[in-house]
């Protein structure tokens, strides 16, 4: 894997070898990881994994046709040989009017801002084997946890390089350290599982691997016996791990390809209301050891905190330069990019703003509902927002959690859950995504 430095001058290198060869303009993004993982299962040692690579991905312009090649061989031949393959195939490719880089006057310019991303320390593998085991071993003595499917720690370092054609040059690395448990509990038909885990940038930000088993083992325990709910309308509860998947259906449909192509349901709806007032969302890509921090976009472009939804309201789309020429509008500083293929656009570490009740205020005064914090499934449609998922949780009874639920489905349409939900006070920055204990009330459920 290359250095920050190494990163930002082969892609550079990349980008005049590309233009020697006939490109009108062109882009290059390096991408290099190196991971450990250790695997354990029953106090043994089941699986020990390291992994390097690196990738390089080139995309050329010539006129209004473009091409996109990667390659994992860094050597001085095979990126000459990439870089007259990728012209080559861009003088066969038909014409995109919406084709191009980004807006060179909105190119980073200043210094990339300070973001802490990277943690140094050296992590050995026996390190790991001792906090998979350590985890492990406190989901297993859980009372009522009978088996256990593994629990595992990792670490890892990356380097991301990003050079095009109009002068920008830059990159930056960051690091990973995981723990993660999934235990049984129970016998027979009976048999529950859970589990728990927690990822961060730095190794001093991690949860304990005890803390991170112990959920593991509790989870898989309260979900022991599951009762049978009656069908019809009620309120659900979505704990926070689950919903934050809810602005993840928000994300997919405010991104300028989704709007560009006319598959979003929310296409109609941008300056609109489509959260209760005091709802806000906001994206942060400059968040200190963030998941999703970064300090430029996927075409070089400054990232900064972004208000998607203000006091309800939807205040814009996700656009990357190519939806955005087809829109009519700027680049956003939301583009994502992959080693090869054009850039997409998404959130970095996104979150929905704490309300003002507690969690158990906001089902104080629920008769009969759901407290989801399992979803199974992918039964959403982003054109219509039709909405159904099998889920599991806590049936909640006069306010109170009164046993656990299993095999249930819960439905909706976005738009409507949307408009209804009212977020609690509990907000924690543990995931990329973020949000605190939602109610949406008018949910339909499927039960027995």
């Amino acid at each position: 894997m290359l250095t920050i430095e190494q990163a930002k001058d082969r892609a550079a290198d990349l980008v005049t070898r590309a233009m020697k060869a006939g490109a009108d303009a062109c882009d290059v993004i390096y991408a290099g990881n190196a991971s450990t993982q250790v695997q354990m299962r029953l106090g043994a040692l089941e699986d020990v994994e390291r992994s390097e690579g690196e990738e390089i991905g080139l995309r050329v312009f010539v006129g209004k046709q473009s091409a996109s090649t990667s390659s994992s061989d860094l050597s001085v031949a095979a990126l000459a040989a990439l870089a007259g393959r990728a012209v080559a195939m861009a003088r066969e490719a038909p014409e995109d009017a919406f084709a191009g880089l980004a807006p060179e006057e909105m190119l980073v310019r200043d210094a990339l801002p300070r973001l802490d991303l990277h943690d140094d320390t050296e992590i050995s593998p026996q390190t790991l084997r001792e906090r998979a085991l350590a985890a492990e071993d406190a989901a297993r003595a859980v009372a009522g946890v009978t088996n256990s499917e593994g629990a595992g720690a990792s670490t890892s370092q990356a380097v991301m390089g990003l050079a095009t054609s109009h002068g920008f040059a830059a990159s930056y690395s960051g690091s990973s350290h995981g723990v993660s448990s999934s235990v049984i509990a129970g016998e027979g038909g009976g048999m529950q599982r859970d589990y728990a885990h927690h990822t961060a940038r730095h190794a001093a930000d991690l949860d304990s691997a005890e803390a991170i088993g112990r959920a593991a083992g509790e989870r898989a325990v309260a979900r022991l016996s599951p009762i049978k709910l009656k069908s019809g309308p009620m309120p659900v509860i979505f704990d926070p791990r689950v919903g934050n998947s809810l602005l993840g259906h928000l994300a997919g449909a405010i991104t300028g390809a989704a709007i560009a192509r006319k598959t979003s349901f929310l296409l109609e709806k941008l300056g609109q209301r489509i959260f209760a007032e005091g709802v806000n969302v906001i994206d942060n890509p400059l968040r200190p050891r963030g998941l999703r921090s970064r300090p430029f976009d996927g075409e070089g472009l400054a990232t900064r905190e972004t208000g998607i939804i203000r006091d309800g309201v939807l205040t814009g789309w996700l656009v990357e330069s190519a939806s955005g020429r087809q829109l009519g509008l700027a680049p956003t500083g939301h583009a994502t990019r992959g080693g090869g293929g054009a850039p997409g656009a998404g959130t970095t570490n996104l979150h929905m703003v704490a309300g003002q009740m507690t969690p158990a205020a906001l089902m104080a005064d629920i008769k009969y509902g759901i407290y989801v914090n399992e979803l199974i499934g992918m039964g959403v449609n982003g054109l219509t927002g039709d909405y159904s998922r099998g889920a599991s949780g806590f049936l909640i009874v006069d306010g109170e959690i009164a046993g656990p639920v299993a095999e249930v489905t819960i439905a909706g349409n976005l738009n409507d859950m949307f408009a209804a939900l009212i977020p609690a006070n509990d907000l924690h920055f543990r995931y990329a995504t973020n949000v605190p204990t939602l109610r949406i009330d008018g949910m339909t459920l499927a039960g027995d």
